[in-house]
């Protein structure tokens, strides 16, 4: 599971993985088993790599491993796609569109119809829901060396001004939203270069920036000074592109997931304080990676997805609110044999009295009727086995034809050899010819 999104009054959870399936799943209409009300594939074969609600909770942002961005709506079905840009042209600015495989993308917290992008194309491109024809606008990551590099995670800041993206030579850069061209904020050795950033998050009250990185670390920023981490823990293993880490609602604890090896443990979720980083917790999820982990502040639950195709719901019983405490309660229904298999019964209110047939009144009866009833309840003959008896076929074939051709081929009670047996008749068709001979006698 690579993907995952909750909408802003949290009703509505949506799944997105490796296999190319966004799954949704409605909290008020599940029951205790949990199944998902609705499932597609909105980006063929590419594998998910991020969903997200919009600050209204009416469309859904795709961003997969293709070079175009999806918008859908709440039920599923498209409302927008991006652009794909020319691939030929190299400066990257005059390409209305990504023109490689999408990293990362991301709603404005603020505009409800504005979101972001990044892309292995060495740019990260903001968009109006409204227009599919081109990006509003683009920023180009730069290397020490002014070369271009790949952002491989972006986020907007908590008011919407600020734009960040982790990049694939181990910077973060951080630009304002309205100036495309220079950086406003840069770090550069954030974390190891080469390795893949794969998520940032600002806190809620805005001050500071968390990163997590693909050299198993996860660091606290201050954005205002850049040059190094407030804080930094380490030895947290992370093998996807898109491992992520988030604050809770009340901004106190820092979340995050750890990757294993096949048959290597577990992945776990582990909860460090913002202030100390002292680690204060940590939950084993399951014996595979935790991918993705989301902590929802109206609902106060968490979600993780996990290397094995599971999506986890967290809840307290007593803290949190809704989301999964409305349908852990439900029961299992019961799918009953009676409702699945009744005719219909058709009612002719006007009909003649002798063609009159009396009223259903309920299935329970009916049942309990046709139990008593000796045709209805005669249990039905089992299939004939080897050769068939009083008027039923065997199990050779099904038709009766099929049966008789059976039989004849099977019916061989000559096993003489032809030869002999036409010779048989040799001696006698001398002695007495019949029809050859006497034709020629003539």
């Amino acid at each position: 599971v690579s993907a995952l999104g909750l909408d802003p009054s949290g009703a509505r959870l949506i799944t997105g993985g490796y296999d190319y399936d966004v799954k949704f799943w409605d909290f008020a209409g599940m029951d205790a088993s949990l199944q998902a009300f609705r499932s597609l594939q909105p980006c063929e074969c590419h594998q998910i790599k991020s969903l997200q609600y919009s600050s209204t909770g009416d469309v859904i942002l795709v961003v997969s491993g293709n070079s175009q961005a999806k918008v859908l709506d709440r039920d599923g079905f498209p409302v927008m796609e991006c652009i794909k840009g020319d691939q030929y042209i190299v400066d990257m600015t005059n390409t209305k569109g990504h023109t490689a495989m999408l990293n990362s993308g991301c709603w404005h917290p603020k505009i409800k119809e504005e979101f972001l992008t990044c892309s292995n194309d060495g740019t990260v491109r903001t968009w109006d829901v409204n227009n599919e024809k081109k990006h509003k606008s683009v920023f180009k990551p730069r290397s020490v060396q002014g070369k271009r590099v790949i952002p491989t995670t972006c986020t907007y800041s908590r008011d919407g001004k600020l734009i960040a993206a982790g990049c694939q030579d181990g910077s973060i850069q951080i630009w304002d939203r309205n100036m495309s061209v220079h950086t406003k904020f840069h770090c550069r050795q954030a974390h190891a270069s080469g390795t893949d950033t794969s998520c940032l998050t600002f806190s809620y009250d805005g001050t500071v920036l968390a990163s997590r990185g693909g050299d198993d670390t996860l660091k606290i920023w201050d954005i205002r000074q850049f040059k190094k981490p407030l804080n930094s823990a380490d030895g947290l293993p992370s093998f996807f592109p898109m491992t992520d880490c988030c604050f809770s609602p009340d901004d106190k604890i820092l979340v995050t997931g750890t990757s294993v090896k096949k048959g290597g443990g577990s992945g776990k979720l582990f909860f460090f304080y913002r202030e100390t980083f002292q680690k204060l917790y940590e939950i084993e999820v399951t014996d595979a990676s935790v991918v993705r982990c989301l902590w929802h502040p109206k609902l106060n639950q968490i979600m993780v997805g996990t290397g094995n195709g599971l999506a986890k719901v967290y809840y307290d019983p007593v803290k949190s609110q809704r989301g999964a405490k409305l349908c852990v309660v439900k029961t299992k229904r019961k799918e009953r044999q009676a409702e699945t298999l009744t005719q219909d019964y058709i009612i002719t209110p006007h009909a003649l009295p002798m063609f009159r047939e009396p009223r259903q009144r309920s299935t329970r009866k009916q049942l309990e009727k046709d139990r008593l009833d000796p045709m209805k309840s005669h249990k039905p003959e089992p299939p004939v086995a080897g050769a068939g008896r009083g008027g039923r076929v065997g199990t050779h074939g099904v038709t009766l034809s099929s049966y008789i051709v059976k039989n004849i081929a099977l019916d061989k009670t000559d096993d003489s050899n032809p030869r002999e047996a036409i010779l048989r008749h040799a001696k006698e068709a001398e002695e007495n010819p019949y029809w050859v001979a006497p034709a020629y006698a003539k």
